[in-house]
Formats: structure tokens, C-alpha cells, sequence
């Protein structure tokens, strides 16, 4: 059992007193949203989102939370559609060229030397070279707030998968095979990932 000195303790408001803030590190790693879209002019977009994860088995439904309505979001409301890509390590270069600052209808594609796929369900483009593809259609989008009921710059947009495309590779025995995937999660701190892999595996089964 940790005691009151061993701890380090903080209040976000005033700061946490650390080289790096730890929020970010503490809940980790997290699944990587790399979500692509379909601008109304037309143009495509491409960005990973940390804050991301599955909220609904039936129907499915996951969301990511962008800091403010920046060009994914801003598609993804406009058209009520976006497609989720896994991120896996081999394409973890091409993920990271994605995130970079560009002006809006700037592709992200071109940028990170990926391939846009037709989806067959949304106009929003699947990542070719990504295993593991879902496309959605927006169901909520929800202004975040702080305690005192007052806006901040963060939206969260949630969708519903429409349309699944898994390689077929990673399905062994009728499951899709998590640890062959090599899913990569940010995992806290300027520059921490983290690599899913058979090492790293353990089992439990749900109480009866």
C-alpha cells in the first residue's frame, strides 16, 4: 500500500509540476483512431487520434475526441461519415507523417506515401496498406465541457461501423488474431509507443 508522501500529487487546474504532462501516460497505451475522410470539396484527409476508443458491441460504435474541430473533424461532421484504419507498426512511420500540420484540403495520403482506397459503404477513402479497415457513419458529435457547464474546444465524434474489412490473414480459426496484427498505442510522453505482441499476452476468462 502506497502512503500520502509517496505520492505525487496535483491539481490540473494549477499544474502538475513534472517535465511532461502524466495524463496522457497514466491512461495508456491507448488504441490509435487513424481516421480518414472526404472533405464536401472533395479533398481527403488522414490523422491519428489518441483520445480514441470502442464505446458499443451492438450496433458498433466508437468514437474519437479531436482538442478542437481541426480538418477531421470538420469532414466528419459535414458529411457524417469517416472510415477507421488500424495502425500497425509497420506502418507506424506513414501513421506519424500523417499527424503533421497541414492547411486544410491538404492530403495526408500523398504526404505519408499511402493509398486511398474507395470504401464500399461511405465516400470517406479506407488506408489500402492498413489490414484492418471500418467505415462508419456519425451518429453523435458532442461539444466537451468542463465542470462548470461551459464549452471547451473539444468535440467528440461517435459513428456506427457500417462495413468491416479484415485481411484474411489475421482471421486464424474464425478470430481475428490481435497479437499477429502488430497493432501499435500510444503509450504516453512526447514520443512513447507501444507494440502488441504474443510476449506480452496473458488470459483470463470473465467470473461466472
Amino acid at each position: 500500500m502506497m502512503t500520502e508522501t509517496a505520492m505525487h500529487y496535483y491539481e490540473p487546474a494549477t499544474g502538475h509540476g513534472l517535465n511532461h504532462d502524466p495524463f496522457n501516460s497514466i491512461i495508456g497505451p491507448r488504441p490509435i483512431g487513424w481516421v480518414s475522410t472526404k472533405g464536401l470539396d472533395g479533398s481527403l484527409n488522414l490523422a491519428p487520434y489518441s483520445f480514441f476508443n470502442g464505446f458499443n458491441y451492438i450496433p458498433p460504435i466508437i468514437g474519437f475526441s479531436s482538442t478542437s474541430v481541426k480538418d477531421t473533424a470538420r469532414n466528419a461532421i459535414d458529411t457524417g461519415e469517416f472510415v477507421w484504419n488500424i495502425a500497425t507498426k509497420s506502418l507506424s512511420d506513414a501513421m506519424n507523417e500523417s499527424c503533421a500540420p497541414e492547411p486544410y484540403g491538404t492530403s495526408e495520403f500523398v504526404r505519408a506515401g499511402l493509398t486511398p482506397l474507395p470504401s464500399r459503404k461511405v465516400a470517406a477513402p479506407r488506408v489500402a496498406e492498413s489490414p484492418v479497415n471500418f467505415e462508419c457513419k456519425v451518429t453523435q458529435v458532442v461539444k466537451l465541457k468542463n465542470i462548470d457547464g461551459e464549452d471547451t474546444p473539444a468535440v467528440m465524434v461517435f459513428g456506427q461501423v457500417i462495413a468491416v474489412h479484415i485481411a484474411q490473414h489475421l482471421i486464424v480459426d474464425g478470430v481475428f488474431d490481435t497479437f499477429a496484427a502488430g497493432i501499435i498505442l500510444r503509450a504516453g510522453g512526447p514520443s512513447a509507443y507501444a507494440l502488441i505482441t504474443p510476449e506480452t499476452r496473458f488470459d483470463m476468462r470473465r467470473p461466472a
